[in-house]
C-alpha cells in the first residue's frame, strides 16, 4: 500500500499546474462534455503509465537527455501554435460536428500523447523500480493524474462560459510557447 500512496500523492502534486491541466481545461472549453473528458482522462492515463515502465526505461537508453530536451521543447512550441489556430467552434459554431475520434476519444490520444515523457511518466517509472509493485504504482499515479485533472475539467466548464474561448486559446498557447522555449534553453 505504501506504493500507493507514495505515487498518488507524488503525481498529485507534480501534476499541479501541469500542461495536462491546461489540456483538460482546452477540452472542457472545447466539447463541454465532462464525462466522455473525465473517462478519456482515465483511460488514457491507465494506458500511459501502464506502458511507462516497459517503455519509459526503454526510451531512456536509446535517446539522450539532450535530444529528449530539444524533442520536448519543439512540441510545446508547436502546441503553443496548434492553438492559435481557429477551427469552427472557435468561431461561435457550437452546433458544427463533432470530432472525427469523439470526445472520449479525441480526449484519450490528446492525454497520451500529452503524457509522453511527461514527470508524471518518468516518475511511475522510477517509482515501478522503486517499489517492484507495478500494479500498485500504475493504481497511484493513475490517481494522482485523477485527482489533479478531473475537478479541471468540471470548474474549467464554468470558467469558460465566463471566459471567452479565444482568452483561453492564447493564454494557453501562451504557457505552451513558454515551456517549449524553456525546455529548449535547457531550464527545469
Amino acid at each position: 500500500m505504501e506504493a500507493f500512496f507514495v505515487s498518488t500523492g507524488i503525481v498529485a502534486l507534480a501534476e499541479m499546474g501541469d500542461k495536462t491541466q491546461l489540456l483538460a481545461l482546452v477540452l472542457a472549453a472545447r466539447f463541454r462534455k465532462p464525462w466522455p473528458i473525465v473517462l478519456g482522462i482515465l483511460v488514457a492515463t491507465l494506458a500511459n503509465h501502464a506502458l511507462a515502465g516497459a517503455a519509459g526505461a526503454w526510451v531512456t537508453t536509446v535517446l539522450g537527455p539532450d535530444v529528449l530536451r530539444w524533442v520536448l521543447g519543439g512540441s510545446f512550441i508547436a502546441m503553443a501554435v496548434w492553438m492559435l489556430i481557429p477551427d469552427k467552434f472557435d468561431e461561435g459554431d457550437e452546433g458544427g460536428k463533432a470530432p472525427r475520434l469523439g470526445v472520449f476519444g479525441t480526449t484519450v490520444l490528446a492525454f497520451f500523447l500529452a503524457e509522453m515523457g511527461d514527470k508524471t511518466q518518468i516518475a511511475t517509472v522510477m517509482l515501478a523500480a522503486r517499489y517492484h509493485a507495478w500494479a500498485w504504482v500504475v493504481a497511484g499515479t493513475t490517481l494522482g493524474m485523477m485527482i489533479a485533472n478531473a475537478p479541471v475539467v468540471w470548474l474549467g466548464d464554468r470558467i469558460t462560459r465566463l471566459v471567452p474561448i479565444r482568452v483561453v486559446h492564447l493564454v494557453s498557447a501562451t504557457i505552451f510557447a513558454v515551456l517549449g522555449s524553456l525546455a529548449l534553453l535547457g531550464w527545469g
